[in-house]
């Protein structure tokens, strides 16, 4: 069996939603024969909130080094784990590459900082080296033309540092190609040098199973009769604001359509761990509609209390972006929840043919060329989807194509690649 080398900084019990990449990969890869070794750093160093649940679903055989890092100082000046550890990383790295005859090398991103390590790595012992665009590195944010602001030096050091890491790699993948499709119009070179695949997120019905094993239940709502309680779990992009804004001005517009709908958004604050960090808040209060039809509770929970939420609820919001690139890996829990899904997605994204082809939902497209009609389109799609779960019935679900969607599908994809790579 040929051996793999993770490097994710981030990884169970963290609860940053990264981490269920590396951690379904590596659940995965062995039935495709790859033995996966994890380094990552140690939870003390992390600054987010732990979830020691999340670490019951790693298999009991995976093999997990852990290295110190550098504390955050006070005041804050670094606190990206990648750079905090980022020497750290990599003399034990170097150390586990060659004691332990590592075939390849493999590197989810962000933190984009640790991307550096493969093209450090390959120089120094040969090994051949993949990175795994979770988010795009190089990217313009709101903000980011503003000079010498936080997102402007950020997107000018991407600039910077990107091609130095992917200059001598082997592999790059992403959650769709959307997230690297950038970098192989910035960099031409890779063309015959480099293999490029996308894989989405996948599903991973053995955590909805461990949910009632561990006997958990929901504390942020309770259930309403008459009430249509959806939600929507997970952080807010920069460019989903925009499209969650007509819905609440489609929502204001015709109060009498909506009167029986709660929203609950779970996770979506400023930060991590505050409370109070509202984001969704001050656009509900403008619009007359906050803890009537809109709620929020802002602090990031754990991934399994998210799963037990959306069981409880009678239906799941996706929400997506104005860029085709974003893919929603809440689309999969909601899939595997049983619920009827919602969802205002880019009419490109991957997500949107998921749930199209799977029947698991109603969806909106959206068109970034014309966004003011989603308001009145959304009172349409929200009309079909009232109509729709009146006969919606969890069996009704296409599974077989979902199947192609599963984290283990996704792995053999991921595994396929790496046989190439590697010969």
């Amino acid at each position: 069996m040929k051996k793999i080398l993770i490097i994710s900084p981030h990884f169970p019990p963290s609860n940053l939603a990264a981490v269920h990449r590396s951690r379904l990969f590596a659940q995965h890869l062995p039935a495709f024969g790859w033995q996966p070794v994890i380094l990552t750093v140690h939870e003390e160093y992390y600054e987010e909130a732990l979830d020691h649940n999340l670490a019951k679903l790693l298999p009991e055989e995976l093999s997990i080094e852990k290295v110190s890092a550098f504390k955050v100082s006070r005041p804050r000046l670094i606190g990206d784990i990648g750079l905090r550890a980022f020497f750290q990383l990599y003399k034990r790295a170097k150390k586990i590459i060659r004691e332990q005859k590592i075939d390849f090398l493999y590197i989810p991103i962000p933190s984009f900082y640790v991307a550096l390590l493969g093209r450090w790595l390959h120089n120094s012992t040969g090994v051949r080296y993949g990175i795994d665009y979770i988010d795009p590195w190089v990217h313009n944010f709101p903000g980011s033309n503003k000079f010498f602001s936080r997102h402007w030096f950020s997107t000018r050091l991407s600039g910077l540092l990107e091609p130095i890491a992917i200059r001598k790699a082997s592999l790059i993948t992403g959650v769709a190609e959307g997230y690297y499709k950038g970098v192989q119009e910035r960099n031409l070179h890779l063309a015959g040098e480099c293999l490029f695949g996308a894989m989405p997120y996948g599903g991973e019905k053995r955590d909805h199973e461990k949910v009632k094993e561990l006997g958990l239940h929901p504390y942020l709502f309770v259930q309403r009769p008459g009430k249509l309680q959806l939600v929507y779990a997970g952080a807010m992009l920069p460019k989903a604001y925009e499209p969650l804004e007509k819905i609440l001005q489609a929502i204001a517009s015709m109060p009498a359509m909506f009167e029986n709908l709660e929203i609950h958004f779970i996770g979506t604050g400023k930060t991590p761990d505050d409370p109070e960090g509202y984001n969704i808040k001050p656009l509900a209060e403008k619009y007359g509609l906050w803890q009537k039809v809109i709620f929020e509770y802002p602090k990031r929970i754990p991934y399994l209390d998210v799963l037990v939420h959306l069981n409880m609820s009678q239906g799941v919001l996706i929400l997506g972006s104005t860029e085709m690139h974003y893919t929603p890996s809440k689309v999969f829990q909601g899939i595997l929840s049983g619920k009827p899904l919602l969802a205002v997605l880019h009419k490109d994204s991957t997500a949107l043919q998921v749930i199209e082809s799977t029947g698991a939902g109603i969806c909106y497209p959206i068109d970034p060329d014309h966004l003011d009609k989603l308001v009145e389109g959304f009172n349409k799609t929200y009309a079909s989807y009232i109509s729709w779960i009146e006969s919606f019935q969890p069996a009704s679900v296409k599974m077989e194509v979902f199947e192609q969607y599963s984290a283990f599908s996704i792995t053999n994809t991921l595994a396929k690649l790496l046989d190439r790579a590697y010969a």
